[in-house]
């Protein structure tokens, strides 16, 4: 009878445990590379031709945060924002890499909360896309080529 017992409670153990292993969220890994390198990668499978005019990728620095993201209060290392250089082009692509141990999910919802769609005042961007892989925000806003952005971002 002892022999059922601790065979009993060593298949809960054993159960228990592949339960709280396989049920565990894993941490989602970082992606690697500079944020020019990622940023080439989101925009690799969007056709020169449906590409903005003049794109240009530009630093964003605590002076000229609120501009891409909406805010100032994120807690982040290095962001890079790729625009047209045409005003009247609605399109703005935004990688940001936050500091470690920040909210990611925080993060994202202040950025989804606080950013405008029609920063270009004249125009308004259809389409806005707030997603992250590990320690790397991306925001997506533009009219054309959103989910060609996205699924890039995707592979990452």
């Amino acid at each position: 009878m002892k022999l059922f017992k601790r065979l009993g409670l060593c298949t809960m153990i054993v159960a228990a445990l592949f339960i709280t292993v396989g049920c565990g969220k894993e941490k989602e890994k970082n992606v690697e590379g500079t944020l020019e390198e990622i940023m080439t990668k989101v925009y690799a499978d969007l056709p020169e031709e449906q590409r903005p005019m003049m794109l240009t990728n530009v630093e964003v620095t605590d002076e000229n945060v609120e501009y891409y993201l909406g805010t100032s209060d994120i807690d982040y290392k290095e962001a890079l924002a790729s625009e047209s250089a045409v005003g009247s082009i609605p399109h703005s692509v935004v990688l940001v890499r936050v500091n470690e141990g920040a909210d990611v999910e925080a993060i994202k919802n202040k950025i989804k909360d606080s950013v405008d769609p029609r920063k270009w005042i004249c125009v308004e961007a259809e389409n806005v896309i707030v997603k992250s892989k590990g320690d790397l925000i991306i925001l997506i806003m533009t009219t054309d080529g959103a989910d060609v952005l996205e699924a890039g971002f995707d592979r990452l």
